[in-house]
């Protein structure tokens, strides 16, 4: 029958289709970069009115003054131990929890983890070569719970942690992988 075999046709072009939306979108990084610092200024601009700048100011200030009060006031109290990103100010040490990540790149010459714990920002955290010389480690403060999370190779490729389970389905369509911190 003619009509089944256009449908096997549309098929296959829509699969095609698919296909190529699916393939992840190499961007030089260097454009993003640029597009994520003017973004930032805008929004540093706009969050506060010319005289709402004034008072900010004057808030800046008032909380200069009040950290150095309390600095000389307490002189013998325990330093607070340091959590990385943006989790510092939300976790106390004992909400977090520490994670290795690894991965083996011999041939690349940078290696990031982008995920849902550090908003997919790719300098947000490097890996670094560790001492065998094609294995690439970081360290996370995580606090409980199930993230997404991806490798970026070079600024350029995706990969998935292959230590831990794929993700059902990528919005995007690059390889991600789960990782459940308990």
């Amino acid at each position: 029958m003619p009509a089944d075999r256009d449908h096997i046709t549309r098929d296959e072009v829509l699969e095609h289709v698919i296909a190529e939306l699916r393939r992840p979108v190499r961007l030089d990084p260097a454009v993003s970069q640029r597009a994520l610092e003017q973004i930032r200024a805008e929004n540093a601009e706009r969050a506060l009115p010319p005289l709402g700048r004034r008072w900010g100011v004057w808030i800046a200030g008032a909380a200069i003054a009040a950290g150095l009060l309390l600095a000389v006031g307490l002189p013998n109290a325990p330093p607070t131990p340091a959590i990385p990103g943006e989790l510092a100010s939300a976790a106390t040490p004992a909400d977090v929890r520490p994670v290795h990540l690894q991965l083996a790149a011999p041939a690349s010459s940078r290696v990031a983890v982008v995920g849902d714990f550090n908003d997919w920002d790719p300098s947000a955290t490097p890996l670094r070569l560790s001492g065998d010389g094609g294995t690439w480690v970081v360290e996370l403060r995580l606090k409980p719970g199930r993230y997404n999370y991806t490798f970026l190779i070079d600024g350029r490729r995706w990969e998935r942690d292959p230590r831990e389970p794929p993700a059902a389905e990528s919005d995007f369509g690059a390889p991600v992988s789960v990782l459940t911190v308990s």
